[in-house]
């Protein structure tokens, strides 16, 4: 599979560059608007194909007879928002005439996107490439193809040494292009990252991260908003923005500001259950397929996170701190302070202090990071069962009380910002006292609704020094746990430690190492002053990306032990490129040159040994 994207507009395609059945097709906004669209090249053989660039395709194709090339053809395929354009241009490359015959197979289905993952079906009428929806919107995909052809077959006679061109463009219609600032450039992007690493191979997983950041940039009349990944994830997705814009602090404050001002203004308003919406609540993602908009399924606004919203407080905090702009804040005020009412209430329904989840049967069933249906088990195997309060989820509500509290004291209102800490002091030792496991050096990864820990080791405690939660006299014995050898594989943290009755190093959350999971660990070494230990997690991450051909960081990879001169297990489904694992890269930029300027002689003497010193 090969994806492009470019702002709202995405194509998967087949290795070849075509879109010839399966979930291939050219996207926007969840609605495949070419459901086939492939080149009949008779005699000619793929030689080259390459994507020098998110937003575009190359390619070479031959036809070669003897020991010559007789013509050649180079493909270009330019993604823009909105649509493509794909130019051919045809070389007779021999010393005679040659005639060349191609055609193309173009359909279009309107399918939404959960239709063509096969997760969902829909009868629906597609008259040609036009296609009125059950909700009376108007969608078409509008071609302007040069030379024309009705019935798009092309004879060329070619002479020795010339060249033609064909065209095509494509226009997807949308009823939902409301476009707001424009995209930054490639160039202008990767300038506002003006660090470099010595050594040249960890420079370049560094510049291919920066490049996809750029690349999973959406425009809204918002502000940017960063796509959860490539190719299904293409929409506002609340947890994955909000950690991936938090990464990319400071570098990128524009997308921290697009994210909280687009969250801000979806903020949840009504309680309606079949959305998981309730007053307060931040999203967690916005789909405008059919299926959505016609409620079919709940993803037209849905709300189903328990984590996004304390991450938006955390967030909002972050990019003050980054910036310095605390007009964000200001203006925000009644958003944040209805974040924290729904932290305190509806996401506390038994008052104990702790913020959790019930599962939704039509939406998501586990509501944290974790979201797969078998990921909350006990030391037996057996999954948790009723409301679920996750350890990492109560780290993320202790920093969003602080940051609170430091919003007050900045507007001047100090009895808020006492109670604010108060809050959040409790919650720091209610949380050690029921989630601390002491025979095993860690914290339970949730209480289930009978409030009984899951005993499991797994990689959630990572966020917990992440967010500060973890007093700083336990760091020390966590920390331990965490690099021991059933969590830390060697190119990061297992989601659940190897021994455990599901652990399964090629599941999705029950033993594969997630690269984002891994770097928020690393930050919260940094926060408690584990420097070596920070870099040897960064080290790692880079490690891994240079072992994928693209040079990216999955969404995940198999939990194996790292095995000297053997690249990581694959996991078969895995995005790439990814949000926060571009994001991840960067923030161990971050974390390298924050460790600098705390320990400056130490610091730059580790980073030289692990090669990721920064010039400059």
């Amino acid at each position: 599979m090969l994806p492009l994207k470019e702002d709202d507009t995405y194509a998967v395609l087949s290795d070849q560059g075509m879109v010839d059945g399966g979930e291939r097709g050219f996207y926007r906004h969840d609605t495949r608007y070419l459901s086939r669209y492939r080149w009949r090249l008779s005699n000619f053989s793929l030689l080259v194909s390459q994507a020098p660039r998110p937003d575009h395709l190359v390619q070479h194709w031959s036809w070669i007879e003897g020991p010559s090339q007789t013509v050649g053809l180079r493909r270009e395929l330019r993604l823009y928002r909105g649509g493509f354009q794909d130019r051919l241009e045809l070389e007779n490359t021999s010393l005679e005439p040659q005639s060349v015959e191609l055609s193309l197979e173009i359909q279009a289905d309107f399918a939404d996107l959960f239709e063509a993952r096969g997760w969902h079906t829909l009868q629906r009428s597609v008259t040609g490439l036009h296609y009125t929806a059950q909700d009376g919107l108007e969608l078409a995909t509008h071609l302007e193809i040069v030379p024309e052809s009705p019935s798009l077959n092309w004879g060329f006679a070619l002479q020795p040494k010339e060249k033609v061109c064909l065209e095509v463009k494509a226009r997807f219609q949308s009823p939902f292009d409301a476009q707001g600032a424009p995209l930054p450039s490639y160039a202008a992007w990767m300038a506002r990252f003006p660090h470099r690493l010595e050594n040249p191979q960890a420079q370049r997983v560094l510049e291919q991260a920066i490049t996809d950041l750029r690349a999973l940039l959406f425009s809204l009349p918002e502000g940017l908003f960063p796509a959860a990944g490539i190719p299904w994830y293409v929409c506002p997705f609340g947890r994955d923005a909000l950690l991936t814009a938090y990464m990319a602090l400071p570098w990128a404050d524009d997308v921290a500001k697009g994210v909280l001002t687009y969250l801000a203004k979806h903020q949840g308003q009504t309680t309606d259950p079949f959305r998981d919406e309730a007053p307060g609540k931040i999203l967690h993602e916005v789909r405008l397929g059919e299926l959505s908009r016609t409620g079919k399924v709940p993803f037209s606004r849905y709300y189903g996170t328990v984590d996004a919203t304390p991450l938006f407080v955390l967030l909002l905090h972050e990019y003050w701190r980054s910036t310095g702009d605390f007009t964000l804040v200001q203006a925000l005020q009644p958003h944040w302070e209805a974040a924290l009412a729904w932290m305190t209430s509806s996401a506390d329904p038994d008052g104990d202090g702790l913020l959790e989840f019930s599962p939704n049967q039509k939406g998501l069933t586990v509501q944290s990071w974790k979201d797969s249906g078998d990921s909350q088990s006990h030391r037996d195997g057996s999954l948790a069962q009723g409301a679920l309060a996750v350890c990492e989820v109560q780290g993320y509500a202790y920093a969003a009380y602080q940051a609170a509290a430091e919003f007050y004291q900045a507007i001047g209102r100090s009895e808020k910002a006492r109670a604010w800490e108060d809050r959040a002091a409790r919650l720091q030792a209610q949380f050690h006292q029921k989630f601390w496991l002491p025979e095993r050096n860690t914290y339970a990864m949730a209480l289930d609704g009978e409030k009984r820990p899951l005993g499991v080791l797994s990689s959630n405690p990572g966020h917990l020094l992440w967010s500060g939660i973890v007093p700083q006299e336990m760091a020390p014995a966590l920390v331990q746990t965490l690099l021991s050898q059933p969590l830390w594989s060697g190119w990061g943290l297992r989601t659940l430690g190897a021994g455990e009755v599901r652990y399964n190093p090629l599941s999705y959350h029950n033993g594969s190492v997630w690269p984002h999971d891994t770097a928020l660990f690393a930050g919260g070494l940094l926060r408690y002053g584990f420097y070596d230990e920070a870099l040897q997690v960064a080290e790692a991450l880079f490690r891994l990306g240079l072992t994928q051909p693209d040079l990216r960081l999955p969404e995940l990879v198999g939990g194996y032990a790292q095995q000297e001169g053997e690249p990581p297990v694959p996991y078969p489904a895995a995005c790439r490129p990814q949000a926060w694992d571009a994001a991840a890269v960067v923030y161990m930029l971050r974390l390298t040159l924050e460790i600098s300027r705390k320990k400056p002689l130490q610091g730059l003497l580790a980073l030289r040994e692990k090669s990721l010193a920064v010039e400059g």
